[in-house]
């Protein structure tokens, strides 16, 4: 079983037992969290499809950590002219693992 579902701006495919990396989310360690808007739903033999999203269709999951990726340096260079800048981000996450799809 496995259903898309939209967070973050961003479409995931997830299954029950998936770890998922998605951008910050207002949530604590430990904390249990919900995902109910669910595009598509399949359990192997019928698939669900939403408009734009399927009903009485939700995704649970507990969150697992708050943490920044690596780091990366950007870096502007302009040849013969002594311009050079470095800049480094580094993208917040939340490590959610996906409990179950509730039907």
């Amino acid at each position: 079983m496995y259903a898309i579902i939209e967070a973050c701006g961003r479409q995931y495919k997830v299954t029950e037992g998936m770890i998922v990396l998605f951008e910050k989310l207002d949530a604590e360690a430990g904390k249990k969290i919900t995902f109910d808007k669910v595009l598509l739903v399949s359990d192997g033999k019928d698939v669900k499809v939403g408009n734009p999203t399927v009903k009485d269709v939700t995704v649970e999951g507990t969150v697992m950590l708050q943490g920044k990726h690596k780091k990366v340096l950007v870096f502007k260079y302009k040849a013969k002219k002594n311009y050079k800048r470095i800049q480094g981000h580094r993208q917040p996450f939340t490590k959610v693992k996906i409990d179950k799809i509730v039907m």
